[in-house]
């Protein structure tokens, strides 16, 4: 990693952590709403019914509401785990009780399984820092995803997970860095190239 790409990530992750702990509860309230509404119509839309996704932490742009939809509604949903050598076991999520990973993310208390699992699922939404408009992906410094996403041999649609102020022109990147196939945010779902 060069130094000043490392220093302008480091600054850009400071930069969006300060702007989404600041944001309002009623802020978070209403993009909640719309990320949900948009993630029902990502997932009809793309007729799927097996995803990989991911908790929210209450800072993040929630999930959790159309985890609970997908779980209703028979979509079978996989969940990551961290683990220690940097790759992602899954757990499939029934909507009920939650442990935390090593890196203290919330997880399903569900049966481990391997990181091979994520090749059967249908469409992966994952967590972002930011995006760009070519579909750079830059998320928190852990490099879990890029790994996972890096190693599939047949990668259905990814969309990251973000805030509309999260869609940027250019985001600093590197050779391990992935892309994503769109953005899902609370006014609306953007392709991208």
């Amino acid at each position: 990693m060069t130094d000043d790409v490392s220093h302008q990530k480091r600054a850009l992750r400071a930069e969006l952590r300060e702007r989404r702990r600041t944001m309002t509860s009623t802020e978070r309230e209403t993009a909640a709403a719309g990320l949900t509404k948009n993630l029902i119509g990502l997932t009809e839309n793309l007729g799927v019914d097996y995803i990989a996704a991911y908790l929210s932490t209450p800072n993040e742009p929630g999930t959790r509401d159309f985890l609970k939809w997908a779980c209703q509604r028979g979509v079978r949903v996989l969940l990551p785990v961290s683990r220690v050598d940097g790759l992602l076991d899954w757990a499939p999520y029934d909507a009920n009780e939650e442990s935390e990973d090593i890196l203290g993310m919330p997880t399903p208390t569900t049966e481990l399984l391997g990181p091979m699992t994520i090749n059967n699922v249908d469409l992966i939404l994952v967590p972002a820092a930011t995006v760009d408009q070519t579909g750079m992906r830059m998320g928190w410094g852990q490099g879990y995803f890029d790994k996972t996403l890096g190693s599939m041999e047949k990668c259905p649609p990814v969309y990251a997970v973000i805030f509309d102020n999260e869609l940027v022109d250019s985001v600093p990147s590197e050779v391990h860095d992935q892309k994503v196939n769109g953005v899902v945010m609370p006014s609306g779902i953007k392709r991208l190239p």
